[in-house]
């Protein structure tokens, strides 16, 4: 028998590109490769890349040039090694891969992954191979579903696309480009998916895409179904613990969203919400196509049906013709809101989008130092809303073996880390635990009886607007 080839995949960002990681895997596991996690032992290597941060393709560069050595060092030993660069820094950069890499043998965009098995025999006969068009057909009608063994070995949670692309145009963003426009998934194939993986052991799911929230796939009755209607259905899934959904737009929270937080206990209380900036005139540079008062409803609207919901965001800092103004407008919007972790970045130009033309940069130096605000003033968030839990009593799903013997890992509702000494059939079950202590982000305690006391958010509190 020929022996497997083995397959190592990098994965560079966000959810959806692990996600997409694994469908790699899933698809090519049909052409005879099974994944490992040492790139020096792989017969394909596979950098899946992501295009929003910054710097992202000089870090793709230099990874392609420790990999040459690697594929050089490998055919002197007789073995033929292949490298593929997916995902959007493919997409936006195709050309210039093949230009500034010819180590590289596949360059396929994030649309196109499915059609791997034939780039890679393109490759081997043309020497190398580009997809990096949009391709006619939907990917997700070919891609295979992954097997049992694969589905348990990836643990208890999920995530399963429903949508990708973006029709917004944010002007510092690449997505609408590298990912195109807004597609929703029909609803039925949603569940088939989500009910193999909880016929498999899965006990979470997160939805994700581009706009998740702006989903807009087809029901089972014909007509279009929002996010809110497929979570109520996805949450009578036998198996299905938990729901969770990223990454939303805030024009796009509607109310059967707002009732699916209040109606349905699977889905989880704590929203990644981006906001970018708290001020207008800066939210409108960007074509945000909402105020910060805009947000601020939703936020209210949120909070109203479930008191115990918690927020992340991401914001941008020094953004072109940002003021100091404009930057106390968002220190203003979060010292409001309240968030239990947020994500933020100093702006980068990227290469094609509206923004990279604009002239009033704001100085390095200027910039670091808001960042810094920033991050210093969400990090006090974060640490008063662990803090919060001291002393409470919260559900907790157990993921794994932790690094310690006899030590289970799980996350709490608002995806913090919680460690506990018990055995390893927790895993997979929610169970009360005490919250004694803290390590940096991580809750320490206890398993602990269901009658104690429960956890309330940190930031509880009166709806901003009232």
């Amino acid at each position: 028998m020929t022996p497997p080839r083995q397959l190592h995949i990098k994965s560079y960002g966000c959810q959806m590109n692990v996600y997409d990681a694994q469908r790699m895997v899933d698809t090519l596991a049909g052409e005879g490769f099974v994944e490992t996690a040492n790139a020096d032992e792989a017969d394909l290597v596979i950098l899946n890349t992501c295009h929003i941060r910054e710097k992202a393709s000089e870090k793709v560069y230099s990874e392609l040039g420790r990999l040459r050595v690697m594929k050089d060092d490998a055919a002197r030993q007789g073995r033929d090694v292949k490298i593929a660069v997916a995902g959007c820094v493919a997409q936006a950069e195709g050309e210039e891969i093949v230009r500034r890499a010819p180590t590289v043998d596949v360059v396929v965009g994030p649309q196109s992954y499915h059609h791997l098995p034939h780039l890679l025999k393109q490759a081997k006969a043309e020497g190398r191979a580009l997809e990096t068009e949009f391709p006619v057909d939907d990917k997700f009608g070919f891609l295979p579903p992954p097997k049992p063994e694969a589905i348990r070995s990836r643990g208890i949670s999920a995530f399963v696309t429903v949508q990708e692309g973006c029709d917004k145009f944010c002007t510092f963003c690449v997505v609408p480009y590298t990912r195109g426009a807004e597609v929703s998934r029909p609803v039925t194939r949603i569940i088939e998916d989500v009910t193999r993986l909880a016929d498999n052991g899965v006990r979470e799911i997160t939805l994700i895409g581009q706009n998740v929230n702006a989903y807009h796939g087809e029901g089972p009755d014909g007509r279009s179904w929002p996010l809110g209607k497929l979570l109520e259905r996805l949450a009578a899934i036998p198996g299905v613990l938990r729901l969770r959904y990223s990454t939303s737009h805030p024009r796009d929270v509607e109310d059967s969203l707002i009732e699916a937080h209040r109606d349905l206990p699977a889905l989880m209380p704590f929203v990644h919400l981006p906001v970018q900036s708290g001020s207008d005139r800066i939210l409108a540079a960007m074509n945000r196509k909402h105020t910060a008062d805009d947000y601020r409803r939703v936020i209210d609207r949120l909070r109203a049906v479930r008191q115990d919901i918690a927020f992340s965001s991401d914001f941008i800092v020094g953004f072109p013709s940002e003021s100091r103004e404009d930057f106390s407008a968002t220190l203003a919007l979060v010292m409001q809101i309240g968030y239990a972790a947020a994500y933020s970045f100093k702006y980068s130009p990227r290469p094609g989008t509206p923004a990279a033309d604009m002239q009033e940069m704001v100085p390095a130096a200027e910039m670091d130092e808001r960042l810094e605000r920033l991050q210093n003033l969400i990090d006090s968030q974060q640490s008063a809303f662990n803090k919060a839990a001291i002393g409470t009593t919260v559900d907790v799903l157990f993921e794994r073996a932790g690094r310690n013997p006899g030590q289970i890992v799980g996350r709490t509702a608002y995806l913090q880390p919680a460690h506990v000494m018990a055995s390893s059939d927790i895993v997979g079950k929610i169970l009360p635990v005490r919250v004694d202590s803290l390590e940096r982000y991580s809750l320490l305690g206890e398993l602990a009886a269901r009658d104690a006391r429960p956890l309330v958010s940190a930031f509880s509190q009166t709806p901003i607007g009232a």
